[in-house]
């Protein structure tokens, strides 16, 4: 088995892509940029809005009860990325709204499917960076 140590890859490519073949007879490819969050956070709604953590997020702004509107530190390559959405209150669901290139929107449901403040709502978005 060889392994390989470095501090930095590169890829060659106009996007600095990376690619990794693995597998018996190389059948499985890999783009590693396709395969990590573009974007994700951890935060509070309730009682007071915070940003707990969070990757490439450049505000979190309280867009209302239970509604949360994230903005990207670097943008999207176009609308058609993947934004996922979950809370830890008993009861509650979440889900995201309206997305562009540069922000998107988080929100957490009671029971009731009325929108309320959660004490951890966390956001993650998968696509292409442009």
């Amino acid at each position: 088995m060889s392994t390989l140590r470095t501090n930095a890859l590169e890829g060659v490519d106009a996007k600095n892509s990376i690619t990794i073949v693995a597998g018996a007879g190389n059948v499985t490819t890999t783009n590693v940029q396709q395969g990590l969050a573009m974007s994700w956070i951890t935060f509070t709604s309730a009682s007071s809005f915070t940003n707990h953590d969070s990757l490439n997020v450049t505000t979190l702004t309280d867009s209302g009860a239970g509604y949360g509107t994230v903005t990207m530190t670097n943008v999207m390559n176009s609308i058609y990325h993947t934004v996922h959405s979950t809370s830890n209150d008993d009861n509650a669901h979440a889900g995201s709204g309206s997305h562009t290139t540069a922000n998107y929107q988080l929100f957490s449901k009671n029971s009731s499917h009325s929108l309320t403040d959660a004490t951890s709502q966390y956001g993650t978005v998968f696509g292409d960076l442009a």
